[in-house]
């Protein structure tokens, strides 16, 4: 449930983006119309009107994200609220001065900050995010945990640098498509290979941990 919610913003992007792309004058028009008022000129043309649009439903949708954990008492994770000033800053950005370049930066800047958080956490306060996420359940040597939240730190920084060189070099079309299936299916991807790495040392603890045989 709680990952369906997270990648819910996301959802909702990629499908007002490919519906408005599919109907640019009408998504230009709707635009102009509906929130002209928030948009340097008054005026979307045809070709930014994809873009604004999905940047208009994912401020949005990730405010009702938050405020669906609100009220239901849910605490809200720190880089859930770290994404939702990002969104909003950029993608206000993106809407005023019609230009895509500050909504493609989101995905970089927040998967660095998430690369930054592991770090300090680990190197100014002495604490290991993985460990204190997974714990309780699964029980690895000190070195193993250390390893595992420079793994998760690498990963983040380079989607970030691999984010930029997408919205860099390809189509604003191929990058709102690496937003959704490439990212999730290399976030698929190093969670495999990461379970494999890690299950031949929960089984050597599954065998340690069983009783001496009568």
């Amino acid at each position: 449930m709680k990952l369906l919610l997270d990648f819910l913003p996301i959802l909702f992007f990629f499908g007002t983006f490919k519906y408005a792309e599919a109907h640019k004058d009408w998504a230009a028009a709707f635009a102009t119309e509906h929130f002209g008022f928030i948009v340097s000129g008054g005026v979307v043309g045809v070709n930014e009107a994809p873009v604004l649009l999905a940047t208009v439903v994912v401020i949005v949708a990730t405010l009702a994200q938050i405020a669906f954990l609100l009220i239901r008492g849910k605490k809200i994770d720190t880089m859930l609220w770290v994404s939702l000033v990002l969104v909003v800053v950029l993608g206000g950005a993106t809407v005023w001065f019609h230009s895509e370049d500050f909504i493609k930066w989101k995905p970089t800047v927040l998967y660095w900050a998430m690369a930054l958080g592991l770090w300090g956490s680990a190197a100014l306060f002495g604490k290991n995010l993985p460990r204190k996420m997974l714990g309780e359940q699964l029980s690895l040597p000190d070195p193993l945990w250390a390893r595992l939240n420079w793994a998760w730190i690498a990963f983040f920084v380079m989607m970030g640098v691999l984010n930029r060189y997408v919205a860099s070099q390809y189509s604003t079309d191929a990058w709102v498509n690496f937003k959704l299936f490439g990212s999730m299916g290399l976030m698929l991807v190093f969670m495999l290979a990461q379970g494999l790495y890690l299950s031949r040392y929960l089984a050597a603890d599954e065998v340690d941990s069983q009783p001496p045989a009568r």
